[in-house]
């Protein structure tokens, strides 16, 4: 290699480190200051008395802040724009405010420019493009922040052994594994700054969430994972002919280069072109709400980004169906298939999961809050500094308004009712320290954009009618457990009872003997926050005082005014840093 060469490469790396470390600082950068405006609004402004202030303006603020961190995601790219996708779904920790600001952040940036696209497919699949493929489209059918697609052909070889000649190939944005790894550690290095925030270690466990969403991300740009997932789920709907899923060219597939069978049909949500082709929406909304419990409940792989972009309807020229099984996909249509595409998100239901959805299922139906809770603490909802008594109030509400409604009539519920429910009862969840587990999140994201399409597709349908199936069936499983938990509890109250007698004998012998003790340590704990209370109160009266003492002397001894004034600041500091950071342990 010559001197020139080498000494522009190690400049262009040089200028590439420079440029990560620049990345990273604005992250940091833009995460700081939106905590030292947290910690004002939320804990300086309450503490010198003016909470209202921070009340009045606190949703304008959040507003701002997903509206500034919006445009930094889309400035960066990268990783950022699926922070702010992941951030828009987390409904259980974030105010609506940030949520909904977040919620129309889109995948799509700029092209990257064909020469490096193929530069770095080549250097993967070991060949020139034009021999690994018959042609190549250098325009991309579409660009997101992680990669691009493009259509292509295969090699006649390769074509026999496939079964087919077109082709989509993604190909990774180059760089795009070097800046996720920068944007991760500067998530990192966040989580640990919240987690010593205690208004937000109280609500969040801020590295487990950055850990979540670490595992997908590094998941989403490998392209060998997204293959076996895309034969996976294939493999799942092998014997259902409502549902196809594109086949994997592994001969031509690598971690950064993905080489699909080419099943583009008509958009999920053109309804025009619906009708024209003789398919009836309303039936495509039936089945694909079918077809999603049927990953949740019987498959237990959930495709877990199912919008406009990867999903199709497929009308079929021979006797294949749809919906009933009987070639067609409604009365009298054309028969069609859903094809899915884009398997890099997808959402595991382990069984634990499984044994915890059918859990809070029963209590469900039983209106059991305790259930619900126990449940929840199955699944992995809720943080060991849960207030249960707290939720369990929260749920009775819920029950007390719709809880004696089956399925079929929560549908005539007056939706101005349920919107404001949702408003009280989301309000009251989000001041929990309730935290969902990522493949929990998929699953929810999953269902939320399988309900939306639907009321698209159909402004009549009922979510309802399509989840009733699989309760009654869960139930149906889940009965005979449910009498030997019965039988159980009555065990065992028969025999709490049985040795009640001599329980309280053993009681009254301790109290005659003066043996008998309290464990007093909740109390102690509560006193000493009481007690750290007090001080911060004695150290805002002190302030104040010298303050106002300072003030009155500065025209008769302006050096020991402005003395007192300068000695006010520590106790100033006393009361607003005192108990600002967490101790993590036992409360």
């Amino acid at each position: 290699m010559s001197p020139s060469v080498s000494d522009g490469a190690v400049a262009s790396g040089e200028a590439d480190e420079r440029a990560r470390r620049a990345r990273s600082r604005r992250i940091l950068r833009f995460a700081a200051r939106q905590l030292v405006q947290l910690w004002w609004f939320e804990l300086a402004l309450p503490k010198l008395g003016l909470g209202g202030v921070s009340e009045r303006t606190r949703a304008a603020r959040m507003q701002r802040l997903a509206s500034r961190f919006r445009g930094l995601a889309v400035e960066l790219g990268g990783l950022m724009i699926k922070v702010g996708q992941f951030l828009s779904s987390r409904l259980d920790v974030l105010p609506p405010e940030i949520t909904s600001e977040l919620e129309g952040l889109q995948d799509e940036v700029p092209a990257v420019a064909f020469p490096e696209i193929r530069a770095l497919a080549e250097r993967e699949l070991g060949a020139p493009l034009g021999r690994v493929y018959a042609s190549f489209d250098e325009t991309p059918v579409a660009a997101a922040s992680l990669g691009q697609a493009h259509r292509a052909r295969l090699a006649a070889a390769d074509a026999d052994d496939a079964g087919f000649t077109d082709v989509v190939v993604k190909v990774q944005r180059p760089g795009i594994d070097r800046i996720v790894a920068v944007d991760l550690a500067a998530l990192r290095r966040i989580a640990g700054w919240l987690r010593r925030v205690r208004i937000v270690a109280d609500r969040v466990d801020a590295p487990a969430l950055v850990e979540e969403f670490a595992t997908t991300s590094l998941e989403e740009i490998d392209y060998l994972h997204e293959a076996a997932s895309a034969e996976r789920f294939a493999e799942s709907f092998a014997d259902d002919p409502r549902v196809a899923a594109p086949d994997v060219v592994w001969e031509r597939t690598t971690r950064r280069v993905l080489t699909l069978e080419d099943v583009t049909a008509i958009k999920i949500n053109d309804t025009a072109a619906l009708r024209a082709a003789g398919v009836d929406p309303a039936d495509v909304a039936r089945v694909f709400a079918e077809v999603m419990f049927d990953q949740v409940f019987t498959h237990g792989f959930v495709h877990a980004d199912p919008h406009p972009g990867n999903l199709f309807v497929t009308p079929l020229a021979g006797p294949a169906a749809a919906g009933d099984g009987d070639g067609d996909a409604g009365d009298g249509g054309t028969a069609w298939r859903l094809t899915f595409v884009d398997f890099g998100m997808m959402a595991e239901v382990p069984g634990e999961l499984r044994s915890g959805l059918r859990a809070l299922v029963i209590a469900v139906a039983a209106r059991d809050g305790r259930g619900m809770i126990d449940a929840a603490r199955e699944i992995g909802v809720l943080l060991p500094s849960a207030d249960t008594g707290e939720l369990e109030r929260a749920l009775s509400a819920l029950f007390e308004r719709f809880g004696g409604m089956g399925f079929a009539q929560l549908k005539d519920v007056d939706p101005r009712e349920f919107r404001e429910f949702g408003t009280e009862f989301g309000d009251v969840v989000r001041s929990l320290p309730l935290q969902l587990p990522e493949h929990l999140l998929l699953l929810i994201r999953a269902m939320a954009l399988t309900s939306g399409m639907c009321s698209g597709l159909d402004p009549e349908f009922n979510v309802w009618d399509a989840v009733e199936p699989y309760a009654t069936q869960l139930l149906r499983e889940e009965g005979g457990g449910v009498a030997r938990g019965f039988l159980d509890q009555a065990m065992t109250s028969a025999g709490i009872l049985w040795g009640m007698p001599q329980r309280l004998d053993s009681v009254v012998t301790k109290v005659e003997q003066g043996r008998l003790s309290f464990d007093t340590s909740r109390l102690e704990r509560r006193l000493d926050r009481l007690e750290g209370v007090a001080r911060r109160v004695v150290s805002a009266v002190l302030f104040a005082a010298l303050v106002i003492g300072g003030a009155v002397l500065l025209g008769s001894a302006p050096g020991l005014g402005w003395t007192l004034i300068g000695l006010s600041v520590l106790p100033l500091l006393h009361a607003l840093l005192a108990g600002l950071f967490a101790r993590r342990g036992p409360r």
